[in-house]
This record gives C-alpha cells, sequence and structure tokens, in this order.
C-alpha cells in the first residue's frame, strides 16, 4: 500500500508530501518471551532508600494472559543501601543489617484483547541528517494510521521483600522511645554510655524488616508493531508496548524482628521484643512499564504508592531502566519437504 501524506513541523512552512508503503502492521506478531537486565534502579522509600540492579522476565500466552517475574536489590551498602549502611557504621545492637532484596511474580489475564484503529507519529530522518545539522533541524514528522492492540487485564501476583529499618526513627515517629523495646523480663533497652561524653544515651538502633505481600488490579496496555517505508527518507518504525496499572496490595506477613543487645559485662545477648512498633498491611500502587518489540532493545517502569511497611514509612516512588532486553517469539520451527 503506497499512501501520500502532509507531515508537520514546528514552523509555518508549507510542508512537504510525503508518500509511504506500509511494510507490516502487526499488533498481535508480538515476541512471547522478554528478558532484561536493569543495570540501575532508583527507590525513594520512606522505610529505606536504595538503588541497585534488577533482572526481569515476562511472558505473554498467546492473547489469553502474560506473565511477569522480576528481582531487584542493592549493589552493595555504599552503592546504595542507606539504612544498611547507617547501621554497618553506626549500630549498638547485635541484629545484623540485610540488604534491600525484592522478588515479584505476577500474571495478568486478558479480560478483552482487541484491536482498532489509531495512529502513531513517525520522525522523517535521513542519513544526512548528521551532527550538527540533525541538531539544529526541527524535525518533520508524518502520521500514520495504524491498529493498536488494547488489553484490558486483571492482575494477580506476590511480593517478597526485605530490609534494613532505623528503629529510632521509626519509635520517634510513632511517639515512643528506647523503654518501648523490652525483654521476655518485660525489661526495657538499656541506655549505653556515649564514647565520648561517658553519658548515658539511648541505644542506636536497627532491625530487619521482611514482608510477603499479595496484590490485586487491574491495567491498561497499547501495543502498536508497524513499519513503513518512506519516499526520501529513512523507513519509520513503531513496535511500542506500554502499559499501565494499579494495585492494590495486602501483606499478610510482616515481620519485624527482636533487636539483640549484648551485654558489655557478661558479653550475653539478649532479645527485645519490637511488638511496640505499629506496622501497616495495606498498600497500593500506580505505575507503568514500556519496552519494544525487538531482538535486542531496552525497557523502562515506574512505580510510586504506599507499601505495607512500619506505619507511617509506606509511601514510595521507583524508577527502572533495563537494557539490554532481549526478545524472542520461542519459534524455531521451520517447514520441511521430502523430495
Amino acid at each position: 500500500m503506497v499512501t501520500c501524506l502532509y507531515s508537520f513541523a514546528q514552523d509555518k512552512k508549507e510542508k512537504p508530501a510525503v508518500t509511504y508503503e506500509e511494510l507490516y502492521d502487526e499488533p498481535y506478531s508480538v515476541n512471547k518471551l522478554f528478558i532484561g537486565f536493569q543495570p540501575l534502579y532508583g527507590e525513594l522509600f520512606a522505610t529505606n532508600v536504595n538503588a541497585g540492579f534488577g533482572l526481569e522476565a515476562s511472558y505473554y500466552l498467546k492473547d489469553k494472559m502474560d506473565f511477569k517475574a522480576h528481582f531487584r536489590k542493592t549493589y552493595s551498602s555504599n552503592f546504595f543501601d542507606f539504612n544498611q549502611k547507617a547501621a554497618l557504621d553506626n549500630t549498638d545492637t547485635e541484629t545484623k543489617p540485610q540488604p534491600f532484596t525484592y522478588f515479584e511474580f505476577g500474571g495478568t489475564y486478558h479480560i478483552k484483547d482487541f484491536d482498532e484503529t489509531g495512529k502513531t507519529k513517525m520522525v522523517l530522518y535521513k542519513k544526512s541528517f548528521k551532527g550538527n545539522r540533525w541538531a539544529a533541524t526541527v524535525p518533520l514528522h508524518a502520521e500514520i494510521p495504524c491498529k493498536v492492540r488494547k488489553i484490558y487485564g486483571v492482575r494477580l501476583g506476590g511480593i517478597f521483600w526485605n530490609s534494613t529499618v532505623d528503629i529510632n526513627r521509626a519509635l520517634k515517629a510513632q511517639g515512643l522511645t528506647n523503654n518501648d523495646l523490652v525483654n521476655s523480663s518485660s525489661n526495657p533497652l538499656p541506655q549505653i554510655p556515649d564514647a565520648i561524653t561517658g553519658q548515658l544515651r539511648d541505644a542506636k538502633v536497627f532491625t530487619n524488616l521482611s514482608t510477603a505481600n499479595v496484590y490485586i488490579g487491574g491495567s491498561l496496555s497499547w501495543f502498536r508493531n508497524v513499519a513503513v517505508s518512506f519516499d526520501k527518507y529513512e523507513e519509520g518504525l513503531d513496535d511500542g508496548l506500554f502499559t499501565v496499572f494499579f494495585d492494590i496490595i495486602f501483606a499478610p506477613s510482616l515481620n519485624l524482628d527482636a533487636v539483640g543487645y549484648r551485654d558489655p559485662l557478661t558479653s550475653l545477648i539478649t532479645e527485645y521484643s519490637t511488638t511496640a512498633v505499629k506496622t501497616s498491611s495495606f498498600g497500593f500502587r500506580a505505575g507503568i512499564d514500556g519496552k519494544f518489540n525487538r531482538t535486542l532493545s531496552w525497557a523502562y517502569g515506574g512505580e510510586i504508592g504506599f507499601r505495607p511497611s512500619v506505619t507511617g514509612q509506606g509511601l514510595y516512588a521507583m524508577f527502572k531502566i533495563s537494557f539490554p532486553v532481549f526478545g524472542t517469539n520461542l519459534d524455531n520451527k521451520v517447514e520441511s519437504f521430502g523430495k
């Protein structure tokens, strides 16, 4: 199919007409499996600011369902696990601080999976547009009619994560003190002498929080997979797969470890309960995921919401970049004919 159309730019000059030929327009012909390495994610989390790396895989089962598995953790306490680093440098207790680690497994059932007529914008580019010439050019673009695949889905899955928690900050925010951390004999956590002044002060307390969460929600996806050949310009392509989602999160298991304190005289370690610290088992999130229908590409994503955690410390915002992302349709079969 060859079509003539006008391209548009941000000026008042007469726009040249361009012609194009459709090479393919198949939003259902997308790869079944995507596997991506995330060299960087960043998370502003009220419980523990952190950043690191991750792995993510997604699988599409025809037009019925899709599945996702995701793992991420910090590179180290120095890059970047705020609470673990603070605990390693400052803690007065014996509980070993754990790095922030996150696992997620889930699936989306396609309630409605259909295509409709839409359009996409493609930048008109020539190989001669290089260097300073391209930088100084206001690029023309053309609107191309194409099929848009839309997916209305319902999501269900599990999330498991653990992190070091600053107990002193949590106690202060909830109007509590170290005296609310008691052992089996109901004795409070003792004060310790300051190394410089020798005066008694509250111990600096860190412990670990681990959670098992269930989420349920909905999503809306837009898939385009169209390519055209322009007259006098390079080929145009739009193979973006974009999803927005919203989930309700519930944590049936949320465990804040007891604090271990070593008596300086006897060297005996006594555990002090953290049950006085309030936690919240409900949360929610809204997010986006984007990738491209290619053998080798990149992907992006982000979330914002409230996570089940220590009460008052659930707010978070996260972004992630994946590169490289490998895509395959898992179809290596070819036809064979007898001579």
